[in-house]
């Protein structure tokens, strides 16, 4: 068990965005091996039908699992939405945590009054994914959807903290604030780098739920639970591996991660 406990943890997205959850990963479990894998060359994946995400899914898994992960966590929520069960599947005695699976269990564990909202991408709103998951949770939850799909764009572009983030932020979120809801889970990989914005906007007044922090965290309690906490105490290894590098990649990411990315590398799929 202890050679399995010094094997890294594997974390996938779509892109770039599953960084954020890279760097909860980073603080949560510091002397953790990772390696992350963003396919840059194929995003959007919302845009896609299910059978090339799972397609594309199935590709990516099987990458990881020759690097001898002892972990798969899925941080792009539109994996999570369509593709988890598959991953599952490939896994085999691997654990699997999906991040709309960990949003959804630290929303109903902070929500007092049950009125819950959920702000995603176009796509994961349009599957339901964390509404399904909330409810069989929590039968009499009421969650409230908002599709946000401006988010994303506007934090590529380093607009974390701008006069129109704000204003969009406003907009988006005026109908789900209506409701009375105490909880909003940030659907999205992106959104957490406009956290404090959205703290402001909100007023202080809602518990806004991470997904990567609810990420991170759920990982930590499989491998403990699993006795698969990396028993070294020296510096971790980190490696990147991506489809593409695009003009910006090293910017957005970096940005993401909160430090510099180091052994990246582009490989080729399929």
């Amino acid at each position: 068990m202890t050679a399995k406990a010094r094997r890294p943890i594997g974390v996938f997205d779509s892109g770039v965005g599953g960084l954020t959850v890279v760097r909860a990963l980073m603080d949560r479990l510091p002397f953790e091996d990772i390696i992350y894998f963003g396919d840059t060359a194929r995003v959007p994946y919302g845009v896609k039908s299910v059978a090339t995400i799972r397609a594309f899914s199935r590709q990516i898994v099987e990458f990881l699992l020759q690097h001898e992960v002892k972990a798969l966590v899925v941080a792009c929520n539109t994996i999570s939405a369509v593709a988890l069960e598959q991953v599952r599947e490939l896994a085999g005695d691997i654990p699997v945590i999906g991040v709309i699976e960990a949003g959804a269990q630290a929303a109903v564990k902070v929500s007092k009054n049950h009125e819950i909202g959920v702000i995603a991408t176009s796509t994961t709103i349009n599957s339901n994914a964390y509404a399904r998951e909330i409810h069989r949770l929590m039968p009499d939850a009421r969650v409230y959807s908002q599709a946000c799909p401006l988010f994303v764009p506007l934090v590529e572009e380093g607009w974390v903290d701008h006069p129109v983030t704000r204003l969009t932020a406003e907009e988006y979120l005026k109908t789900v604030l209506e409701e009375h809801v105490d909880t909003l889970v940030l659907g999205c990989t992106h959104y957490p780098l406009i956290k404090p914005l959205l703290t402001e906007v909100t007023g202080g007044r809602v518990e806004l739920v991470d997904s990567a922090l609810t990420t991170a965290e759920a990982t930590a309690e499989v491998l403990a639970g699993l006795n698969l906490l990396n028993p070294q105490r020296g510096a971790p290894e980190y490696r990147y591996y991506v489809t593409d590098i695009p003009l910006k990649f090293q910017t957005i990411g970096e940005r993401f991660l909160g430090r510099s990315i180091r052994d990246l590398e582009m490989v080729k799929l399929g």
